[in-house]
Parts: C-alpha cells; structure tokens; sequence
C-alpha cells in the first residue's frame, strides 16, 4: 500500500497542470460560474496555505535540529548527529513529534552515560519550550501571515478534534480560513 501510494503521488505531481486543468473543467461543467469561481478561489487559497505551511515547517525543523546540535554540543553529549537528524524529521508533527525522538535520544544516550542521558531531558525540556512558544508560532506563523496566537489555536484545536493529523492540518486549514475572512471583512468594510 505504502508503494503504491508514492507511485500514485509521484503520478499526481507530474500531471497536476492536467489534473488541475480538468477539475477546472468539471467545475464549470456542472457548477453555476459563480459558485465555481468561488470553489477554485478556496482551492488557491488553501494551496497557497498548504504549501506555505511546508515551507515554514522545513524552516522550523532546521532550526530545531540546529538548536539541539548546539546544545548537545555544548554539554559534549554523544550521537549528535542521529539524535538532531531524528528530532528534526519528528518535529514535522507539531508539538509532539519531538517527544519520540527526545525518548528514543534519551535511551541511546543512557546506553553510554545515564548521567547524559538526564541532562539530555533537561536540556531538552528547555530547547522545547523555547521552540514550542517562541520559533514556531513565529516562523511558521510569519510565512503563513497567521499571527503566532492563531498558530497554537489551530494546533491545540486541531489536536484535540483529529489528534496528530489535526495538529498537521489545522494550521494550514486556520490560514486558509483566515486570508478567507479577511478578504470578505475588507470586502464588507470597503462597501460601507
């Protein structure tokens, strides 16, 4: 299944400007033009959202990988290339994904030093927090131009209402859903 679903994505992606041009197509075919024109409005803006989320996301990532590289560095721990690597490709599941990787670091590194392995956690709880409430609410929030509030709202609702495929959706889904409403408020306002 796993294979087949990366075959079919890769067929997507090559022939999206096709597939996006025959659900255009059916659109208007079936749909009044109006309500059309208003669907394929959302469909942009989403994609505008979806893809600008991933690119904040791979910002985040490097610098959390970076931030643990250093830290790790500082306190002259062991396996900082796999633990940071690890980290960083958890940390697309926002807020959570890290968490594994900090259990899976803390074990190996217990396996050489236990005493690491404690400051490890400690360090960890410190990077944490200021990544979790500091660096992503901004980075990820700035290249959504969702304000930072906007970002953790959507993540712990998200989070609460799907779990961790909520946590990824619902961010990119609050900036679509955001742009959407400022342009009807700046819509209504401008014909007052």
């Amino acid at each position: 299944s796993a294979f087949i679903a990366i075959v079919f994505a890769i067929y997507v992606l090559y022939q999206k400007e096709l597939l996006a041009r025959q659900g255009r197509r059916l659109l208007y075919a079936f749909l009044p033009e109006k309500i059309a024109d208003s669907t394929l409005r959302i469909m942009r803006l989403s994609n505008s959202a979806f893809s600008r989320f991933l690119s904040g996301q791979c910002i985040e990532v490097c610098i959390l990988g970076s931030m643990f590289a250093i830290a790790m560095a500082i306190f002259n721990m062991p396996f900082i290339p796999l633990i940071c690597v690890l980290i960083a490709i958890t940390a697309f599941v926002p807020y959570v994904g890290a968490w594994a990787a900090c259990f899976i670091g803390a074990f190996l590194i217990m396996v050489v030093d236990p005493t690491k392995a404690l400051w490890f956690m400690a360090m960890f709880l410190v990077v944490q927090e200021i990544e979790n409430n500091l660096i992503y609410p901004k980075v990820v929030g700035s290249s959504l131009g969702l304000p930072g509030i906007w970002v953790l709202a959507a993540v712990t609702v998200g989070g609460g209402l799907l779990g961790i495929g909520g946590m990824l959706l619902g961010v990119p889904l609050a900036a679509a859903i955001y742009r959407m409403l400022g342009e009807e408020v700046n819509s209504h306002l401008s014909e007052a």
